[in-house]
């Protein structure tokens, strides 16, 4: 849908250049310093690797719900589709398998292979957002082939107590409640962070396919009521001026209610609903040697389990009280059942070391162990794999306007043994523009899921048998990019063309019946197959991706700011298909060719203790293609929000925020279990209070003078 809004809002944005460019008003910007393209510390617009950045001021003008919410909202090249099970995360057409997501710098752990569970992230405690795309596997190894999104939270260096305190409250019953609370005594820093978010869940349509025919008072919803919270506290204790470490650890819950007691026996209601327990440990230090050199060590654990929590009598497949796996086994509301528990450690130790001739030299080693318990999901009930990785990247200036960085990573995999991922990046810098050029390649083993796991899967009128598969082989990929960025004291523009081309793409492909293993037939399906569609992982020919993305912010003056993002896309795959004994090419599932958005962002102080903000944004979507179940609904969304800030002494600070999304009420309301272009479920109101508390000496933001200065806390 292309709305006559986006021509009206974008000539607006034209013409505030035109009317603008002579106003003589000062306008002072204080850059950020990003870490994720190269692992080490660059401003923004000297990082070698092209980077996009979610500020925290564009943050605290949007009011987001969530981690979706802002990378939906903020960036043209996401899409999601939030499940039960997570997030279903598109970044330039490859999905979450492809995408490693980091908090801090360290990877979050969730799902592998699946969807991402976000909610693990509270967005009312993010700084900023990092995000790099294409392959990046020659400095973060597997899963870095789409590119990497870096959630940096917010620092508390202040002395003494931090309180804060916010509640938001919308339609549907959706309730995100946050507090952290920060102490600092002497060389120990703590911070406890808590979050909590619920939703009754909505219903667009009663109109569901199954069976053979359509239902029209399915009580199936859009989105299902669901309610999480997690807890984390994070240790850190500075030894001397050279050396701090840490610990950290965190509890994440969540539960997924489903509707139940319905008189359609498989379509529309439930006899189970679902429940994760997450959990993590991390510990660690940063050792800083003479100049700038430093070494830092990290070592994290992490849980994902998912359970079946029964709300009322059910025959599933479970294990007798022997201990021997059957078929109809009887659970009782109640009872649960582990469907999968997934577990991970990771290990490494790193070095930065400046070194002549202006070189910045980056080396480290890496080990990995994930171990998947699913008791009902996998021939042998338990596997595991390993990776042991070294990395080193040089980065050196040529001449005065020209970097290169190149990187090698050397993987030994436990099942596929050795695979290095070469990368090379050059920047050209002319006053302020700068032409990045790179190659990359990415390199991704298949994951104990794909490997060993199975499951039934009902989808309407279809009963999908998925099976892993042991004979894949490890997906690579080639991605090539060049950009173009212009970054003045008010515009900034950027242009970005990628090519990126994928062998051995892993997915879902259809087999014969006969191809589901014995045991797992009978398990499931009783006497024979049944009627089912059996579907099996394996290696499609090849696939690519390639597209434009185009960024552009213009500050207009100090209390106002315009901006847009726009991504075109275009894929193609080749995948078996059984029917046809041949390899038939096909448009890589959730493909949209264009995506967009823009904002207006306004703050003005009124006297000292009082600011108003508003910031009016749309983001929309052409059309989402799919093999099966129909095609997503192009679509665009308007959103308004206003803030409201409030200092009331120089230890109380207030915050007020108001909004509307989805201000034309605009809901697709195709039926189940078709796919959907926008789950949104029309227009909705959300109101937010915040309260902040200080007792201590605050730590000043440092102005930046040169390339070589900065400070987290701009």
């Amino acid at each position: 849908m292309k709305s006559k809004y986006t021509v009206l809002l974008f000539a607006y944005v034209a013409s505030g250049f035109l009317i603008t460019s002579k106003s003589q008003e000062k306008v002072e910007t204080l850059e950020e310093v990003v870490v994720t393209g190269t692992g080490t510390e660059h401003l923004l617009r000297d990082v070698p690797v092209q980077t996009e950045i979610v500020s925290r001021k564009t943050l605290d003008s949007y009011g987001a719900k969530s981690i979706e919410d802002i990378l939906g909202g903020l960036t043209a090249s996401f899409s999601f589709e939030e499940g039960d099970m997570g997030s279903q995360t598109q970044l330039n057409g490859l999905g979450n398998s492809y995408i490693l997501i980091l908090v801090d710098g360290k990877r979050l752990h969730g799902d592998v292979g699946g969807e991402n569970d976000l909610s693990q992230i509270d967005p009312q405690n993010i700084d900023h957002i990092e995000i790099v795309k294409g392959a990046q596997s020659a400095l973060y190894g597997s899963d870095a082939i789409a590119g990497v999104i870096n959630i940096i939270t917010k620092k508390h260096h202040d002395e003494g107590v931090y309180i804060e305190n916010t509640t938001r409250y919308g339609s549907y019953n959706d309730i995100r409640q946050h507090n952290g609370l920060g102490l600092t005594y002497g060389k120990l820093n703590s911070f406890t962070n808590f979050q909590l978010q619920h939703t009754d869940g909505w219903r667009n349509t009663t109109n569901e396919y199954t069976e053979g025919h359509v239902v029209n008072d399915s009580r199936k919803k859009t989105a299902n009521e669901k309610t999480n919270w997690q807890i984390a506290e994070k240790l850190t204790y500075t030894v001397n001026k050279k050396s701090e470490v840490y610990a950290s650890g965190s509890y994440h819950r969540k539960n997924i209610l489903r509707p139940q007691d319905g008189h359609y026996p498989s379509c529309d209601v439930y006899t189970y609903d679902l429940m994760y327990k997450n959990a993590a440990l991390s510990m660690g230090g940063k050792w800083k040697l003479k100049g700038n050199n430093t070494i830092t060590a990290d070592a994290d654990w992490g849980k994902h389990a998912y359970f079946y929590n029964y709300t009322a009598t059910t025959l599933t497949d479970g294990y007798d009280p022997l201990g021997r796996f059957t078929n109809y086994f009887p659970y009782f509301k109640g009872q649960k059942s582990l469907q999968s528990d997934q577990q991970r450690l990771l290990a490494s130790v790193k070095g930065i070391f400046d070194l002549p001739a202006e070189n910045k030299l980056s080396t480290g080693i890496e080990y990995r162990y994930d171990y998947l318990n699913a008791p009902m999901r996998t021939a042998e009930g338990s596997v595991d794999d390993w990776t042991g990785s070294i990395f080193v990247q040089d980065e050196f200036d040529l001449l005065s306007w020209l970097n290169v960085t190149t990187g090698l990573r050397v993987d030994k995999n436990q099942n596929f043994g050795f695979k290095a991922t070469p990368k090379v990046n050059a920047m050209l810098s002319a006053k302020n523009f700068r032409l990045r050029l790179g190659w990359s390649q990415g390199y991704k083993t298949p994951t104990t899921k794909e490997l060993y796991y199975r499951y039934l899967h009902v989808m309407g009128a279809s009963t999908y048998f998925n099976m892993g598969n042991t004979d894949l082989t490890p997906q690579t990929s080639n991605y090539y990019s060049s950009s173009v960025e212009y970054r003045g004291k008010r515009l900034t523009m950027s242009v970005t063309a990628y090519l990126n081309k994928l062998e051995n793409m892993i997915a879902l492909v259809n087999v014969p019946v006969d191809e589901i293993p014995v045991d797992a037939s009978s398990a499931y399906f009783g006497d024979g197959s049944g009627d089912v569609v059996a579907r099996k992982y394996k290696n499609m020919e090849d696939a690519r991706t390639q597209g434009i993305d185009l960024n552009t912010t213009y500050k207009i003056c100090e209390d106002f700011t315009i901006g847009g993002n726009y991504s075109y896309l275009d894929t193609k795959a080749h995948e078996y298909e059984a029917s046809k004994q041949k390899l038939v090419e096909v448009t890589i599932d959730g493909m949209a060719h264009h995506k967009w958005n823009a904002y207006a962002n306004w703050g003005h102080r009124f006297g000292k203790n009082y600011k108003l903000g508003a910031s009016l944004g749309t983001r929309g979507s052409s059309q989402r293609y799919y093999q099966n179940n129909g095609n997503g609904k192009p679509f665009q969304i308007w959103r308004l929000n206003t803030t409201h800030d409030l200092e009331s002494s120089k230890k109380f600070t207030y915050r007020a925020e108001a909004g509307i999304d989805n201000l034309f009420n605009y809901t697709d309301t195709t039926m189940h279990p078709y796919h959907l272009g926008t789950n949104s479920p029309g227009t909705t109101f959300f109101v937010a209070l915040s309260i902040k508390f200080k007792q201590g000496k605050n730590i000043k933001p440092t102005k930046i003078t040169n390339s070589k200065t900065f400070n987290d806390e701009d």
